[in-house]
């Protein structure tokens, strides 16, 4: 319950003092801060939403008791959890509804305190818990959900893959205009050797197909235009 991104606080075992006689300890309280650095232990009034937990032993009679003292003092919700049988939540409200119980498939829900339900089996199942917790922590991040967070993942990466992408064929297209523009000056020179009338040799043919400096290709293409054999250009 701490997790819900609109509950700002909440404890455990935290003391209330509902008037200068009577003062309570929930199992767990959700309320508006209610301590200060200067003003330390028991806060005054109670917490809007406090949950109890039965278990074996548990004495009835002190629990109803303070069940109606949180109440009566302002509490708006109260929720039981029974720990021994069915899986099950008690509900009290302020406004006078009688008790409700939920099963384990039903939510527990706390408007105005509580911005998410929270599935009861969650209460009594760690696995669900850490689902619900996760949820909440998320929201408070600005997401609504897990999947939300793929998504915007998602979308920044296609968002990268794109500035990515565009550099890359960037690079790309330097790197392939290179390796043409070298093809192109491999041509270019074996064409000035083919005017010159002077025969290219496999070896030879290789050496410059090999060559990947544009500015040795060049400087055969310059002697190759006055050459009258292959030891003149090589």
């Amino acid at each position: 319950m701490g997790s819900d991104p609109d509950v700002e606080w909440s404890a455990v075992d935290a003391g209330f003092e509902i008037n200068k006689h009577t003062m309570r300890a929930p199992d767990v309280s959700v309320a508006p801060p209610p301590l200060t650095e200067e003003n330390s232990g028991w806060a005054p009034g109670v917490p809007p939403l406090a949950v109890e937990y039965a278990d074996k032993g548990q004495n009835e009679a002190e629990l109803q008791i303070k069940i109606k003292q949180l109440l009566a003092a302002g509490t708006r919700y109260i929720r039981v959890v029974r720990l021994i049988g069915p899986q099950r939540i008690e509900m009290y409200t302020k406004d006078g509804q009688p008790k409700r119980i939920l099963s384990a498939t039903d939510h527990l829900e706390a408007p105005g305190v509580l911005r998410n339900p929270i599935p009861v089996h969650a209460l009594f199942d760690r696995k669900a818990a850490y689902c619900v917790t996760l949820k909440n922590l998320l929201q408070r991040e600005g997401y609504e959900d897990l999947n939300a967070v793929l998504q915007k993942g998602i979308e920044k990466g296609i968002v990268k893959g794109k500035e990515e992408g565009k550099k890359e064929s960037k690079r790309e297209g330097k790197a392939q205009g290179k390796i043409e523009g070298g093809l192109n000056a491999h041509k270019a020179l074996f064409h000035v050797l083919a005017a010159r009338g002077i025969q290219v040799d496999a070896q030879t043919s290789a050496h410059v197909r090999s060559c990947r400096d544009q500015a040795q290709i060049d400087t055969w293409i310059t002697r190759a235009a006055l050459a009258n054999s292959l030891e003149d250009v090589f």
